[in-house]
């Protein structure tokens, strides 16, 4: 009997042990169909590379600039600066730019002294003063411009300041009909006034008395549209059918002869610098001015393009 009993139990402890088994083996087995078929893992997230880029990043990618610009120097150029430094600015708000108008020379002067970080200037620099850098962020040309009908087709520069400072004053002294020249001019604070007298020199004898004095190029190019025997002159871009523009001393009055430097009533205007104590804020605003963005404000005071 108590072999038996022994024998049962020894069936028993088989039986159990062989059905913790057979559960662990299923555990397993359905563990692993949860892992891999019901969904319920996150799955892992696909890494990809973010690609590298080589492109100059634009003004709205400001970097760690901060501190003071001083510029001096022309007034012709104050225009187009000032919504230059605006734009700059408004992307690099720790940098301020100070600009003071006092006459190219007295720019290029402080340039060379170290009394700013960039001198204006809307004239070439002279020989002595080219041991500068700089850079020409536009041009100016200004046309002389006559009415259609009138067969005058090239003035030389002297004859133009001549013109305008009344020593000549009938168009038949240059080839023309016999009728008395209307010289139309620009106002006294006018930029383009302040240029086409020193280009031409009347700044040294002065614009004769009797000159028609508006404001504005359209001002001008409408004037001389109206009067067949005025002369004006205007920026290029106050060309048109409504007024001639002349050649002067032969050469056409085209943006590109203007570059060249070889239509006489142009110049350009440059920012100049040491490069040796040139700051980071002041580079880089150099580096600005011949921006697509900064040259469109170069249009919009009817300058010359540097691109």
């Amino acid at each position: 009997m108590k072999k038996f009993f022994n024998m049962k139990k020894i069936i028993s402890f088989m039986l159990v042990f062989t059905m913790m088994f057979v559960l662990a083996a299923c555990g397993k087995k359905g563990d692993k169909v949860d892992e891999n078929k019901t969904g319920t893992e996150e799955p892992t997230p696909e890494v990809t590379e973010t690609p590298t880029t080589t492109e100059t990043p634009d003004k709205t990618d400001t970097t760690a600039l901060a501190g003071t610009v001083s510029i001096t120097g022309s007034t012709s150029v104050e225009k187009i600066l000032m919504d230059m430094i605006s734009d700059f600015t408004a992307y690099n708000p720790d940098v301020k730019i100070n600009y003071t108008g006092t006459g190219s020379s007295a720019g290029i002067t402080d340039a060379m002294n170290g009394a700013n970080d960039i001198g204006a200037s809307s004239r070439n620099l002279k020989e002595e003063e080219k041991g500068l850098e700089q850079v020409i962020f536009a041009y100016d040309g200004i046309a002389v411009v006559l009415h259609p009908s009138n067969k005058i087709a090239d003035l030389t520069i002297e004859q133009i300041l001549k013109i305008y400072s009344g020593e000549i004053t009938n168009w038949s002294e240059l080839g023309g009909k016999d009728a008395n020249i209307i010289v139309v001019s620009r106002e006294g604070a006018s930029g383009t006034r302040g240029a086409f007298e020193e280009l031409t020199g009347l700044g040294d004898v002065g614009l004769v008395e009797s000159a028609t004095v508006v404001e504005g190029n359209g001002n001008v190019q409408a004037t001389v549209a109206g009067n067949e025997n005025a002369i004006g002159y205007v920026s290029f871009s106050f060309i048109n059918e409504k007024v001639k523009a002349v050649t002067v001393d032969g050469i056409e009055a085209t943006p590109e002869n203007a570059k060249e430097g070889t239509y006489v009533l142009s110049r350009p205007f440059l920012l100049v610098y040491n490069k040796d104590t040139a700051s980071p804020e002041a580079s880089a605003f150099l580096e600005y001015v011949v921006s697509p963005d900064a040259q469109e404000f170069v249009e919009d005071h009817g300058g010359i393009r540097v691109d």
